[in-house]
């Protein structure tokens, strides 16, 4: 197993993750508008399950004998994920997120790609927990959108 290209990769997981959380609670926050009370719940359940998920990433670069990174310097600048903007309506809130969770999957995948070729089994299975998990939070925010 090549641990570099596997922590490496999930250091990038660890900092778009990060970085997602910030944005979650504030819009979380910050959102107002009729379907307040719904999408400041939702958002609540999103960034509470983002904490949880930067830890076992964190966690998953230590067992592998890696340091995790711990500073918004770095997060911001190995994410693809942007700050968000508390000024935005609740419309754009859920679009931004939804546009998020598409990138964070997407990087889930790629890495998933690393993780076989290394035939890291626990490292997979994790990342593709996260894939169920944004998938269904994408979902969400876009049922909201079709209302």
């Amino acid at each position: 197993m090549s641990k570099t290209e596997i922590t490496n990769t999930l250091k990038i997981i660890l900092a778009n993750s990060y970085i997602l959380y910030l944005k979650t609670q504030n819009y979380h926050w910050n959102v107002t508008g009729s379907n307040f009370y719904s999408l400041h719940l939702l958002f609540e359940s999103q960034y509470k399950d983002l904490s949880d998920a930067i830890d076992l990433i964190a966690e998953r670069i230590r067992a592998i004998g890696s340091k995790a990174p711990a500073n918004i310097t770095y997060y911001q600048n190995n994410s693809s994920i942007k700050d968000g903007n508390e000024n935005y309506s609740a419309t754009e809130m859920l679009e931004d997120l939804m546009k998020d969770q598409k990138i964070i999957t997407k990087l889930l995948n790629e890495s998933i790609d690393i993780a076989k070729k290394h035939n890291d089994e626990t490292t997979i299975s994790m990342l593709a927990d996260r894939i169920e998990i944004h998938d269904k939070n994408h979902w969400m925010l876009n049922s909201l959108l079709s209302e």
